[in-house]
């Protein structure tokens, strides 16, 4: 029996989200036949360390945000010599830099959205791109503190100054239309799901994890050739990254004029969500696989010093 410790919880903003996964790997994994630790991750790492040995045979990474996908937690497994679940340091490092990720994916020849990073001081003194814009963090995943700023809207001094994610922030074009996402397992591009968010106007992290929050649509009701492509760029954005284990890709389509429309590629999740309503199991699913062997699969593909 393969003895496997679930890292979950963690101290980003995405703790509860990371939480939430940890109780359903834990159960899954237990249903599959493994012998599971469960391993609440705080701000102590050398308690993290002590409860890693005696050494699991893998590590199921179900930490979401900074620290737990962004290469941190990933090089201390890789110190321990544990197999660990999903993308190693330095595709999880880039990846979570969304301006590191966006200039791989552009070298690649892949379609991104036009923008720049911003100092937080030029964002309060005025509107650093024409609008309609987005402003994200560089460095945060699920949506958070991620801002519309649309015609008339007078939020843009308010953002800035109530901006609590460093001294910089991405702005992009807002690509108006549809939501997208592709998961890919293994370098194999899974299905397209359009996510229709209920609790406003993009899947914010309110759409993304309340229960009601949005409706997925699998397989997306969009173009032959845009559902093609959007699997041919979901995988080729996580071989250009160098990912292993699942990612999964999110898409703006903007099909107002008409389709087939542009597709633009937002960002990769290395850790993609793992709760009741997270689209990476539902692909999963939708392709025959249960979400206890969705789990099960993930360890099978543990690795470590990739």
């Amino acid at each position: 029996m393969t003895r496997v410790a679930v890292l979950y919880g963690g101290i980003s903003a995405e703790r509860e989200v990371s939480l939430n996964s940890g109780r359903q790997v834990i159960d899954a994994l237990r249903e599959a036949g493994f012998e599971v630790t469960p391993i609440v991750v705080e701000d102590d790492l050398a308690s993290v360390i002590a409860a890693l040995t005696p050494k699991p045979d893998a590590v199921f990474n179900a930490l979401h945000g900074r620290f737990g996908e962004d290469g941190a937690i990933q090089g201390v497994l890789d110190l321990l010599n544990i197999p660990y679940t999903h993308s190693g340091v330095r595709a999880s490092s880039i990846a979570m830099d969304k301006v590191a990720a966006k200039a791989l994916f552009s070298a690649a020849g892949l379609p991104v959205a036009a923008g720049r990073t911003v100092g937080i001081d030029e964002l309060e003194a005025g509107d650093p791109i024409p609008m309609p814009y987005v402003v994200k963090p560089v460095n945060e995943g699920s949506s958070v503190g991620v801002e519309i700023v649309k015609a008339g809207d007078n939020r843009r001094a308010a953002i800035a100054r109530a901006w609590k994610f460093g001294r910089e922030a991405l702005v992009e074009e807002y690509i108006p239309g549809r939501e997208l996402t592709v998961a890919v397992m293994g370098g194999e591009a899974l299905a397209v799901t359009e996510i229709l968010a209920d609790a406003g106007v993009f899947y914010d992290y309110d759409s993304k994890y309340a229960a009601g929050g949005s409706r997925h649509v699998i397989p997306a009701r969009v173009h032959p050739d845009v559902y093609a492509r959007a699997l041919d760029i979901a995988a080729a954005a996580h071989r250009a990254l160098g990912c292993r284990g699942a990612t999964r890709c999110d898409f703006r389509y903007d099909d107002t004029g008409g389709e087939p429309g542009r597709l633009v590629l937002l960002e990769i999740n290395t850790q993609p969500g793992l709760t009741p309503t997270s689209l990476l199991p539902e692909q999963a699913a939708h392709m025959g696989m249960s979400f206890s062997r969705l789990c099960a699969w993930m360890v099978e593909n543990a690795a470590c010093r990739v």
